[in-house]
């Protein structure tokens, strides 16, 4: 049997949390277009997001090691893939849409530049020299406003004003027109923030441990990596934490970290879930309505949990983000979108003929150079630095 779109609406009300965003009651989209006749709305937002140049060019673009480093790190892209999957599985658990909480984190980093946040750092350098600054959440929103051009009638990917309202998550003292979520973001944006943590936290150590600059020694001792140890011990016996640590089989040492890594996720979601419902329960939230005149976030982690959390976070950033290995690539980095932004700001002729079309459309130039390089990939950046040399 073949479901029409409204006949999927009629199993989201009666499957979905009250305080869930139905996609019936969707605020619709800035240009107005004739529904599906088999798809959700978001479902057609996160089509459109999967489908364009932007979400494909995250594949090379700086996770933590610049994309080109190796075969089995983690990319824009990868990252991606991996919010979203955490993103969904909370959203289903807590009654929430998970095409909503999907379609925002598959575009949470659309607008991520070249060398990750050193990328960003320095546009947002250069562009305070213009009185303005660069965030890439915030570009993110303008690639699915503006930036995206394939359709003839409008501009960006049009999606659902509910994606473009979770895009703006990551800022709170952002101003949009378009936001119907004033004082509390819908929870299926809060959910796609959080896993957004969950993601890079866990694939970021995952990453650490493999290309070795840290160690297990460095770790082991973080309460949450003891939790975890604890439960693999647990499902696959003590033998296994004892021989996988002691053997110099690699194959041992990545089932091993693999398990314990798994299981701190693990644990971060149980976490999650249940301070969640606590929280949805103690403010009496049965409502979308109360969703959004609520203060401050519903989807939350334990007090207990998030300390443990900081503690670890607080270490990738000490000891891997800071290691003298990534941050010399990413220092690199960050000269070279440097002095590609002073390049094509003093010779806008060299910008692509769309770009220059942006600049005689009134654009200032410096939007323009900004948006050209924010959508490199680390190689194209690379290729054009050493192309104006």
């Amino acid at each position: 049997m073949i479901k029409t779109r409204q006949q999927l609406e009629i199993e989201e009300a009666q499957n979905l949390a009250p305080y869930a965003m139905l996609s019936a009651n969707t605020a619709g989209r800035v240009h107005k277009e004739p529904q599906d006749q088999y798809r959700l709305p978001f479902q057609r937002d996160r089509d459109r997001i999967m489908h364009c140049k932007s979400f494909r060019r995250l594949q090379a673009r700086t996770q933590v090691f610049v994309a080109y480093f190796g075969d089995h790190y983690r990319d824009r892209l990868t990252h991606s893939i991996e919010v979203s999957q955490v993103a969904r599985g909370l959203a289903r658990t807590l009654g929430l849409n998970e095409d909503l909480a999907e379609a925002i984190s598959l575009a949470h980093d659309l607008g991520h530049t070249p060398f990750g946040h050193g990328g960003e750092d320095a546009l947002n350098e250069v562009m305070q020299k213009f009185n303005m600054h660069f965030e890439h959440n915030e570009q993110s929103h303008r690639i699915l406003e503006k930036l995206e051009q394939i359709n003839p009638d409008y501009e960006g990917l049009n999606v659902s004003i509910e994606v473009l309202d979770g895009m703006l998550k990551h800022d709170p003292h952002a101003h949009s027109p378009l936001t119907t979520f004033n004082d509390s973001p819908h929870l299926e944006s809060q959910i796609a923030d959080t896993s957004d943590e969950i993601a890079y936290i866990n694939h970021d150590l995952d990453d650490g441990l493999r290309s070795g600059l840290i160690t297990l020694k460095q770790i082991i001792d973080f309460q949450l990596w003891k939790d975890a140890e604890k439960e693999v011990a647990e499902k696959y016996g003590a033998p296994f934490i004892k021989k996988s640590l002691a053997e110099k089989d690699e194959r041992n040492h990545r089932r091993y970290r693999s398990r314990v890594i798994s299981k701190i996720i693990n644990l971060m979601i149980r976490d999650l879930q249940e301070t969640t419902e606590n929280n949805l329960t103690t403010h009496n939230i049965d409502s979308i309505e109360k969703v959004r005149s609520h203060k401050g976030k519903l989807v939350t982690f334990s007090p207990e949990k998030y300390e443990q959390i900081k503690e670890l976070r607080a270490f990738l950033l000490k000891d891997f983000y800071n290691h003298p290995k990534v941050a010399t690539q990413i220092n690199k980095g960050k000269q070279i979108i440097m002095q590609l932004f002073n390049y094509y700001y003093e010779k806008p002729e060299n910008l692509p003929p769309p770009y220059q079309k942006f600049i005689k459309n009134g654009e200032p130039p410096e939007v323009v150079v900004k948006d050209y390089i924010a959508g490199m990939t680390d190689h194209f950046a690379e290729e054009k630095f050493h192309a104006i040399k």
